[in-house]
């Protein structure tokens, strides 16, 4: 009979000694020194995905009130719901903008002190969006509302719709995008993209009566530019037509542009920085394009050529006969 191996991890193991438990954390901490593009030790603080998540249910909560958060809202007591959840939101979110300003300070030489007033500023500017943030979601709910008949209402929309969820999380995302923020409008739109399967880089630029049907599968890179009340399927990549130049195309548009009133159906992808798709063009299902569609046009593939063959009636039973439910 062979002797037990002995146990990786001791009661009291002491991991100077050479022991299995010893050797596996000696093993392991000298992975971290080998490979330093994966480890995040003595530089600081990261900001929390699980804390920048909390603001984001704070955040829809005050931008959709009594649906998300707090029920029962009476209009005599809003002002103190409202002052309250800001007060939350601007605390929490100031604490994460802060992390990611020092996560990025080597690069830009802010001090400690340079990025907690930094974070305070930039998180008041964002917080006097909502408003207009609010507005623009409205033309999105409606331009839903309008171009979906299987929607009931406008509150079915904000409650389950997940290509809204994606747009509400983006439209968010973008306003500290734009004030440069690092990290978190990323985790952001991570996050959305992991609960609807809709991928909106913050870095987009979206107009208002905005709608994607469906959702799942659509793709939207950082430098698209869509105007007004333009529609979106599921399975729309808006993408760039090659990335071989890497870390190079950094800030180049590469791109597509679609103007106002573009429909886009499922399983189209329009790629580069060149193309721009003209006010009022339908794209077709499964189409490819990679050069600019001049304004009101419709671009189809030709049908694919479908055979049909009569079945003769054995081969019909015996397929009726099938177990459809392995």
């Amino acid at each position: 009979m062979t002797e037990p191996s002995e146990p990786l991890v001791a009661a009291s193991a002491d991991t100077t000694q050479s022991t299995p438990l010893g050797d596996l954390v000696r093993s392991i901490t000298e992975s971290y020194r080998n490979q330093p593009l994966t480890r995040h030790i003595d530089a600081g603080k990261l900001a929390s995905r699980n804390a920048i998540i909390e603001v984001i249910k704070l955040l829809r909560e005050l931008l959709f009130p009594g649906y998300f958060g707090k029920q029962n809202l009476a209009s005599d007591a809003i002002q103190y719901h409202v002052g309250d959840l800001l007060v939350t939101i601007h605390n929490q979110l100031s604490e994460q903008v802060e992390s990611a300003f020092r996560h990025t300070a080597r690069r830009t030489g802010q001090t400690e002190d340079d990025c907690a007033k930094h974070a305070r500023t930039v998180v008041d500017e964002f917080l006097a969006t909502i408003p207009r943030v609010r507005a623009v979601l409205a033309t999105d709910v409606q331009a839903t509302f309008d171009g979906d008949p299987a929607a009931a209402d406008t509150d079915e929309i904000i409650f389950s719709y997940p290509g809204f969820l994606a747009v509400t999380v983006y439209r968010l995302a973008h306003e500290l995008h734009t004030r440069g923020v690092p990290i978190i409008p990323r985790i952001m739109t991570e996050y959305a993209h992991s609960l609807t399967g809709v991928d909106i880089h913050a870095g987009a630029t979206i107009d208002e009566y905005f709608f994607i049907d469906h959702g799942t599968g659509v793709v939207i890179g950082e430098t698209v530019e869509i105007g007004k009340h333009v529609k979106i399927y599921q399975g729309v990549t808006l993408g760039a037509l090659s990335l071989r130049g890497g870390q190079r195309l950094r800030g180049v548009k590469r791109h597509p542009t679609l103007e106002d009133g573009v429909t886009v159906y499922s399983g189209a992808s329009i790629l580069g920085g060149d193309t721009v798709i003209g006010q009022g063009v339908v794209i077709a299902s499964n189409v490819f394009v990679t050069q600019s569609v001049p304004p009101r046009t419709r671009v189809t593939v030709k049908n694919p050529e479908l055979q049909y063959k009569n079945q003769a009636p054995a081969e019909f039973k015996q397929e009726l006969a099938f177990d459809w439910s392995i």
